[in-house]
Order: structure tokens, then C-alpha cells, then sequence
């Protein structure tokens, strides 16, 4: 009885377990809001501590996005043109290339400009009869007071592709950053990894606004993108573990609030501070005030727990009931001594353990999938919205606005519907309206429609970007809540990896319409339905409690009679210890 007693009040370590049988042969049910696990169960699913820590991690995304959407005003487009010689400075320009260029900006006629005046291109006795065109060697920029990096390091014309591959170097810093800043966070803890990588992301950024070169300019994005993806992730699986119960579906979700918000205040920021220095120093500066969390911001219990630091678990879940006004159990510290948990009696996880089970290979595998699919969708979208023209800051907050719906529509998605259904219809829906984008034009051109469809077109387009925002933000719920606490954070960093990739093909995706001008959103809609269907082969984890191990994980769930039979009959607890066998007390009785 006593025996059976204690395993009930250890009931974190049977998550395989959904339902005890009582001592009247009746079973408890566990509820979506049941507390289910002993962390849980000590300080509460959700109060004023988590509250408050969700929030402040959540700010965190708001310099991460920052830079990464930072290069669409470093580079933004500006009008140039083949620079005027020193003595024809005072020629309009609107008159120097008429007659100096006529054909591009890329080249000028191969004229001894010394031979002429100002007074000359005035009057109009400037002679190119003959001459021949040959290549820039100097531009000139519209609104050069305010320096871009297209006009601080000329990348036009033979330099234009220096732009992507600028991109293309935080994005590479991206994919790699989310996998290895997973392996520091499950080694060294999510505290030490987020307050460390934030300060890094603090110093890079603030080098990159006194950049002189712009080799090293490359050099530091490729950096920052790498520190940037653990911030983010880091502060991610830190809410995800200091909430339980349903409140990791919106606490999860709502860490994406700053996102849209982040595209927002950019916008203004950059409308008002057009040099890119000036706005580079004024996204960075910021980390300063987030390097300040350190002595706010707890270590995750349960990282700590997995880890069997006992007394530190005890320490902040002795502050966090206060800040909670909940009393701690009084045997809590007894009930902290079995989960000393390890692998395989291991003091720490490392990446094979990504691929050391059938399930967890299964898992990786079409996360990989999902992932790319998403990312690839979503800022192939983005990057298309962007082109259709207008107003660069109006469009961004635009895109920003349009995002804040999405997500909240996320979080009653997720409260209804659990994780697998919701990123399977939102990531598959985002295809179909993308094919439709396709489709619709060539059925018109097909019967020789005169009607403007072009507003189809567009709807089609928004539709998809809003279903695949809603599809980014259950994705990263989802891959937390599929890996066990002792790998989470390096699982949710190697899945990273494939959308790094996702993310590097982007920028030259829309160089496939010069194929044809449907081949892009033919890529994405494809790419969408087969990201939907692959999320078809993970399982549910929508109102489960997180496994701390990967034998936790692996272990069966009752989910057929033949097993709740089997799991009547005695409980198995799973840890490093050698395993004990309760008997119900039922049995014991009889």
C-alpha cells in the first residue's frame, strides 16, 4: 500500500501512463489540466512567476529579428548611376546620363570627359559619335548623405550578387548556430547558453555598425546569424520547461507575439535613421539592457532536474511558489531524489542519441521535412509579397500586422486541436493556395479570359502567407515537445539545420521565373503539401507531459485495452536505477 502510495506521488516518471487504477477498481482520468509532473505539481501550471519570465523571454526575439530583417534597409534599392568627374560635378544628373549612358547604369561611354565642361553638356556640344561603351568604374548615389552598404561598397552591377551572398552568410550562420547552440544549451544549461549568446549578438552587432570593410562585413553576419538562432532557441525551450500543462500551447505560441511587432518598430526605426550604421548601432545597443536578465532570469528546473542538480531545483522552485503564493509539498525534497535522470547512465546527452531509437530517427527525419517546408514557404512568400511594390516601410509593417492574427489563431488551433492537425492543414493549405496562384492565371490565359485576375493572384498569396505564419508558429511547440528534456534544445537546433538550407535557396528561388514565371510558386505550393502530409508520420504530444529521457520517450502508451489490461497489472518506473515493480493494491488485496 505505502509502496504504491509513493509511486503515485512520482507520477513525472509515468508519462507512459495515462491512467491508475484506485483502490475501488475505478480509474482517474488525468485532464488537460492536470499538473503533470512533479515540477508542475509544486509551483503550478502556470502563475505570476511563469507569467512574468514568459514575457521577458519573449523580448528576447525582438533584437533577433532585427537583424535578421535588418538587411532589407542595409541594402535597400537606391537609384545610382556612373559617377560624374570631379570638373562635371555641376552637370545635372538628369543630363549626364542621357549622354553619357544611355543604355544602363552598368556602362558609359569610353569618352575623354577631361576634354569637356559643365558649360559644354549645358549647350549641348558634347560629341559620343563612335565611341564606344565600356564598364563603370565609379557610381554615384541617390541620397548619398544616407550610406546603404550598396552605396558604402558599390555592389552594383558585377558586384550586385554580393548582396545575397551577404545574406546568404547570416543565413549559413543561422543553420549552423541553431545545431550547435542546441549541443551548448543541453550540456551547459539554457541560462548560461541565452545570457551568453545574447551578449555575444550585443558586441558583434555593435562591431558591424564601425565595419570598415566589407569582407569583414560578411565575416560578422555569418557570426551574428550564428548567435542570433541560439537566443532565439534558447529563450524558446526555457518558456517551454518553466510551464506546464495547456499553457505550454500559449505560452509556446505567444513567444512569437514580439515577432510581427519586431517588423513593426524596424520599419519606424529605419524610416527615421536612413544610414545603415546609424540603424545597425540602434538595434544592438538594445542587448544591453537584456544582458541586465541575468539576475532576473532562472535556470530551467527541469534541464536542472534531468541533470540531478537536486538542490538547485529546489532553490527556484522554492522562489518561484513564493512568487506563485503556493506552499511547496512537504516531502518535495524526497520526491526530487529518483529523477537523477541520465542516458544510459550517462552524465549527459549528446547528438547520437538524435538517432539512437527507431522512433527517434523516425522523428528527425521528417522534422527535417516540415521544417524546410515551412521555412521555405514562409519567406518565399515573404520575399514575393515584398516585390509586388509600393512603399518598402509601409509593406514591412504590413507584413508585421498581418502576422499578429495568425499567430493568436494558432493558439485556439493548438487548445482544439492538438499539434499534429493544425500544422498539417495550416502547412498544407499554404500549398494548395500557392498552386492556386499557378493554377487560376493558366486557366485564364487558357480560354483567353480578358478578365484582371491579378487580385486573385494576390488573395491567393496572402492566404498562403497567413496559413504558413500560423504553421510557423505550432511548429517550434510541436519539435520542443517531441524531444525529451536531456536533448530538447538540441533537437529543436538540428531540426534548424534543414530550414537554414530551406532559408540560403530563398533569395535565388525567384531567379527560377526567368524559366517560367510559375515555377517559383509551383516550388513552394508542392513543397507545402509534402511538408503538411509528412507531419502525418509524427505522433500526437498535444496535452502530454514532457519526457525527461529518451527511455521515457520510447516507453509504450496505453492506448489500446489490451494494453491498459497489461498496465493493471504492475507499473514499471523508468530510470537509471534498477526498476521497480509496484503491485496495485487491488491486486495485493485479492
Amino acid at each position: 500500500m505505502d509502496r504504491y502510495k509513493r509511486y503515485r506521488s512520482m507520477k513525472m516518471h509515468q508519462s507512459s501512463v495515462k491512467e491508475l487504477p484506485l483502490e475501488d477498481g475505478k480509474q482517474k482520468h488525468q485532464s488537460d489540466d492536470e499538473e503533470d509532473d512533479i515540477i508542475s505539481a509544486a509551483i503550478g501550471n502556470f502563475g505570476r512567476w511563469q507569467f512574468k519570465l514568459t514575457f521577458l523571454l519573449s523580448l528576447f526575439n525582438i533584437p533577433c529579428t532585427w537583424h535578421i530583417f535588418a538587411p532589407t534597409f542595409h541594402a535597400a534599392p537606391r537609384n545610382h548611376w556612373c559617377g560624374r568627374p570631379a570638373h562635371l560635378i555641376d552637370v545635372p544628373v538628369t543630363k549626364w546620363i542621357n549622354i553619357s549612358q544611355p543604355v544602363d547604369e552598368c556602362s558609359i561611354y569610353n569618352v575623354n570627359w577631361n576634354n569637356y565642361s559643365s558649360k559644354d553638356f549645358i549647350d549641348g556640344t558634347v560629341s559620343t559619335v563612335g565611341a564606344s561603351l565600356v564598364p563603370c568604374t565609379q557610381w554615384e548615389f541617390e541620397g548619398i548623405n544616407a550610406e546603404t552598404v550598396v552605396s558604402q561598397w558599390e555592389l552594383v552591377c558585377d558586384k550586385k550578387q554580393l548582396i545575397n551572398i551577404a545574406e546568404m552568410m547570416f543565413l549559413a550562420g543561422v543553420a549552423i548556430g541553431g545545431f550547435v547552440s542546441g549541443v551548448i544549451s543541453d550540456r551547459y544549461g539554457r541560462k548560461r547558453t541565452l545570457m551568453g549568446s545574447v551578449t555575444i549578438q550585443t558586441i558583434i552587432g555593435v562591431c558591424i555598425a564601425f565595419c570598415p570593410w566589407f569582407e569583414l562585413y560578411l565575416i560578422l553576419r555569418a557570426c551574428l546569424g550564428f548567435i542570433s538562432v541560439s537566443v532565439v532557441f534558447s529563450g524558446f525551450v526555457l518558456t517551454m520547461e518553466i510551464v506546464g500543462g495547456h499553457w505550454r500551447t500559449i505560452a509556446g505560441c505567444s513567444y512569437l507575439f514580439p515577432v510581427p511587432l519586431s517588423y513593426i518598430t524596424i520599419s519606424g526605426m529605419a524610416y527615421l535613421l536612413r544610414d545603415w550604421r546609424d540603424l545597425q548601432l540602434a538595434i544592438s545597443l538594445p542587448g544591453i539592457l537584456f544582458m541586465t536578465l541575468y539576475w532576473v532570469l532562472p535556470e530551467s528546473p527541469r534541464w536542472l532536474l534531468a541533470t540531478g542538480k537536486k538542490m538547485k531545483v529546489l532553490q527556484i522552485l522554492q522562489e518561484a511558489s513564493l512568487y506563485n503564493g503556493r506552499d511547496l509539498p512537504d516531502n518535495i525534497d524526497k520526491q526530487l531524489e529518483v529523477p537523477t535522470l541520465q542516458t544510459d547512465g550517462h552524465q549527459s546527452a549528446g547528438v547520437a542519441d538524435l538517432f539512437r531509437t527507431s522512433q527517434m530517427r523516425r522523428n528527425i527525419f521528417f522534422l527535417f521535412i516540415i521544417w524546410f517546408s515551412v521555412y521555405l514557404v514562409y519567406y518565399g512568400l515573404v520575399l514575393n509579397i515584398s516585390n509586388i511594390g509600393g512603399d518598402l516601410y509601409i509593406n514591412s509593417v504590413l507584413s508585421g500586422v498581418v502576422e499578429i492574427p495568425s499567430i493568436a489563431v494558432s493558439i485556439l488551433f493548438l487548445m482544439r486541436g492538438g499539434r499534429r492537425w493544425p500544422l498539417c492543414l495550416t502547412l498544407a493549405f499554404a500549398g494548395v493556395a500557392c498552386l492556386l496562384s499557378v493554377i487560376i492565371p493558366t486557366i485564364a490565359d487558357y480560354f483567353d479570359s480578358d478578365v484582371d485576375i491579378q487580385w486573385l493572384k494576390t488573395a491567393c498569396a496572402h492566404m498562403g502567407k497567413f496559413s504558413v505564419s500560423s504553421s510557423n508558429a505550432v511548429m517550434p511547440v510541436f519539435t520542443a515537445e517531441l524531444f525529451p528534456t536531456v536533448i530538447r534544445n538540441l533537437g529543436v537546433g538540428a531540426s534548424n539545420v534543414s530550414a537554414g538550407i530551406a532559408l540560403m535557396l530563398v533569395p535565388y528561388l525567384w531567379n527560377l521565373s526567368e524559366m517560367d514565371v510559375r515555377v517559383p510558386m509551383g516550388i513552394l505550393g508542392i513543397c507545402g503539401i509534402i511538408g503538411g502530409i509528412s507531419v502525418l508520420f509524427l505522433p500526437e504530444t498535444g496535452n502530454k507531459p514532457l519526457a525527461a529521457t529518451v527511455e521515457e520517450q520510447e516507453s509504450p502508451v496505453p492506448n489500446s485495452p489490451h494494453k491498459e489490461k497489461k498496465q493493471e497489472e504492475t507499473f514499471t518506473l523508468q530510470n537509471p536505477t534498477p526498476n521497480i515493480t509496484i503491485i496495485p493494491t487491488s491486486n495485493a488485496m485479492a
